[in-house]
């Protein structure tokens, strides 16, 4: 199914179930905003996210709020700045900010293949197909390795924390369980990229399982860690 909807770039890779909130404040972006606003009550607030693959998601001018035009930080072509695959976000929140901008809080929704950019409105617009979800062969043998080494991934960042971590549940949908592995997990853009383009949560989870165990071995080489709360998102920052 091809679809057209807002586009907006970021520094990071969004995944289906993620809660992502987002800091609008440049002027192109407060517009794509007004827009999903401006749908009607029962209509889906939904955009498509990307993540940039070369360039910057805020413009060096738009700190300020300043009209910096659909491309800024992007250079002059979209398809070679982005990434090819993204994921639809559902806007389930947005508040407006005193002095302008606008606080958002979306939900990853389903993954995209990005077919084409237009730059021609005052925030880039993306058509996009959309990429069904398929388990793939031996994901239940995998989803459980995968929670038994997460689980131990967690506690050795955690340090004394362990404790705390005791006792967690996780999903038994092997596609719901490899999309919170990869959005946990401590890994950079092209890392958590490659798991969100893997075609089948089998594949996913392999892929995860491999980086589980390295992560795992670089940690115990090394003499400590601080906590950290991996379930948390920062803010980001259009």
């Amino acid at each position: 199914m091809t679809d057209r909807l807002p586009l907006f770039p970021l520094s990071s890779a969004l995944f289906p179930g993620l809660v992502l909130p987002l800091n609008v404040f440049e002027e192109r972006y407060r517009a794509l905003v007004g827009d999903l606003l401006a749908l009607p009550e029962e209509a889906p607030r939904r955009f498509a996210v990307v993540a940039i693959k070369n360039g910057q998601d805020v413009a060096p001018t738009g700190q300020d709020g300043r009209d910096t035009g659909p491309l800024a930080g992007l250079g002059d072509d979209p398809m070679a700045a982005l990434h090819g695959y993204g994921c639809i976000a559902d806007a389930a929140g947005i508040a407006e900010r005193d002095g302008g901008g606008y606080e958002l809080v979306a939900t990853g929704v389903i993954r995209f293949r990005l077919l084409s950019v237009d730059a021609t409105g005052p925030y880039l617009t993306a058509e996009i197909e959309e990429v069904p979800e398929e388990v793939g062969a031996g994901a239940g043998a995998l989803a459980a390795e995968v929670v038994r080494h997460f689980g131990t991934y967690q506690k050795r960042l955690a340090g004394a924390r362990e404790r705390s971590l005791s006792g967690q549940e996780f999903p038994d949908d092997p596609t719901v369980l490899s999309y919170l592995v990869a959005a946990a997990m401590i890994a950079g853009t092209p890392e958590k990229q490659a798991l969100l383009e893997t075609p089948d949560a089998a594949g996913r989870l392999a892929a995860e399982l491999r980086l589980l165990r390295r992560e795992s071995s670089i940690i115990d080489k090394l003499p400590s860690l601080p906590a950290v709360e991996l379930t948390h998102q920062p803010i980001c920052a259009n």
